[in-house]
């Protein structure tokens, strides 16, 4: 018994070790599957080159009414914080657009203005050429003819005129729409955004959050975000079991 008590003891290590190393496998597959950050907020940078430090501020956000409060029982949200002249973004719109169109009432889309103005010249100027196309019931319309023209105005020293032509060819009141980008209504509106994202953490553009979940920085991709909201979705469905 002696003479086999050394063997006893060696093939016992070995157990352990062979255990402890399925499990870290484990753990690691198990960790992949998920394309979210370590915690709601933490780890949302952008994916490529659109970012750029921006200080904390840590202002009171108050609700947005603008935003319904309450998605359909079988819906998750999915959040956008944007900035209209950030090339990552710009990439991501097409195949975003197409995936929110793609789920339907199954996804609630939001869109939060998070201009990186000392990194991108004319973003706030893009920002607030949204918000005043909202003013007039074509946020959406805008939204899109800024992010698929982006080259078109990225580069202007005065952007204002190739916005104002957007406008005009969504049928907008032109003058209207001009005297609105100046507004106080949309600067708050993009100010509201911009403290929102950063009570949240956000640093830069594109940050996703699906049902306020961030998702990770090599995850804000397609693929991503298709997998973030189907997760999100079974496990609303697992709920209501």
């Amino acid at each position: 018994m002696r003479r086999l008590l050394p063997f006893a003891i060696i093939a016992g290590v070995l157990i352990v070790v062979i255990l402890g190393t399925v499990s870290s496998i484990r753990s690691r597959r198990a960790a992949g599957t998920t394309p979210f950050a370590v915690s709601p907020v933490s780890e949302a940078a952008p994916s490529s080159g659109g970012a750029t430090p921006v200080q904390q501020d840590s202002s009171a956000v108050t609700p947005d009414a603008s935003i319904p409060p309450v998605s359909l029982a079988l819906s998750v949200t999915v959040e956008e914080f944007g900035d209209y002249q950030c090339p990552p973004c710009g990439k991501l719109h097409p195949d975003l657009k197409q995936i929110i169109k793609g789920y339907g009432e199954k996804v609630v889309f939001i869109f939060r203005n998070f201009p990186l103005t000392e990194m991108h010249k004319n973003a706030q100027g893009s920002a607030q050429a949204a918000e005043a196309a909202r003013l007039q019931g074509h946020f959406d319309e805008m939204h899109d003819q800024l992010y698929e023209h982006q080259d078109d105005w990225k580069d202007q020293a005065d952007p204002r005129p190739v916005f104002q032509k957007y406008a005009r060819n969504l049928g907008l009141d032109v003058k209207r729409f001009a005297a609105d980008m100046d507004g106080n209504e949309v600067r708050e509106r993009i100010e509201f955004d911009r403290q929102t994202g950063l009570a949240r953490q956000v640093t830069g553009t594109p940050t996703l959050f699906i049902e306020g979940r961030a998702l990770s920085a090599e995850r804000t991709d397609p693929a991503g975000v298709r997998t973030g909201i189907e997760l999100m979705l079974a496990r609303k469905a697992a709920a209501k079991r």
